[in-house]
């Protein structure tokens, strides 16, 4: 079978979990300095993006009325209450190849879904071997690079988290969260810089 190549411009968005989008926005715009430069909301979730460059973003889900088990894990070191994870968005140039895209994974058998339009991207959702949700997405409008702005149509977001409000109201946050570290983070398979463990 001779196929196209596939045309991937890395990765659209990380999609995590949390139960605190305030928060959250707190912390990957202000303190990571990560812009927020889009937010969806719907009657079941909040979703909001966070540029982390070359049109890349994390984007998190508050899911409303449901609460997640929160927990701290380490980085490197399994757990099986890992479930901060969402999906993994990969981004392609323009919507021509998410339908080539789509095409393939057809030809090989894969089940996936029709082009979703959410505004914001056009997206395929299929999974990977392991049960991994996959999205395949390309920007309608790009939102990275951007600052945020009073009435933008990147936020949509009809009641958006009192960290939206003050960045569309005056483009700063008033109060940062501060993090603790969870425990030394793959010690036993790195040494740090300096050498030591």
């Amino acid at each position: 079978m001779d196929e196209m190549p596939v045309q991937w411009a890395g990765l659209n968005h990380l999609a995590l979990i949390t139960n605190d989008l305030d928060r959250t926005t707190r912390f990957w715009h202000g303190v990571l300095g990560a812009p927020l430069v889009a937010t969806l909301g719907t009657e079941a979730f909040r979703h909001y993006f966070f540029d982390v460059g070359q049109g890349a973003t994390v984007a998190f889900f508050e899911y409303r009325g449901h609460q997640v088990d929160r927990f701290a894990k380490p980085a490197g070191v399994p757990d099986e209450r890992a479930i901060q994870f969402d999906h993994v968005s990969l981004n392609l140039p323009h919507e021509a190849a998410v339908l080539q895209l789509r095409q393939r994974l057809l030809a090989h058998g894969c089940e996936v879904t029709e082009m979703v339009d959410h505004g914001l991207m056009r997206s395929i959702y299929f999974t990977d071997p392991n049960g991994i949700a996959l999205e395949a997405s390309c920007w309608a409008h790009n939102p990275t690079g951007r600052a945020p702005a009073s009435g933008d149509a990147r936020y949509s977001d009809a009641e958006p988290v009192p960290a939206v409000r003050e960045l569309l109201e005056t483009g700063t946050l008033r109060a940062l969260p501060s993090t603790r570290l969870v425990d030394a983070p793959t010690g036993d398979v790195y040494r740090l810089v300096d050498g030591s463990q």
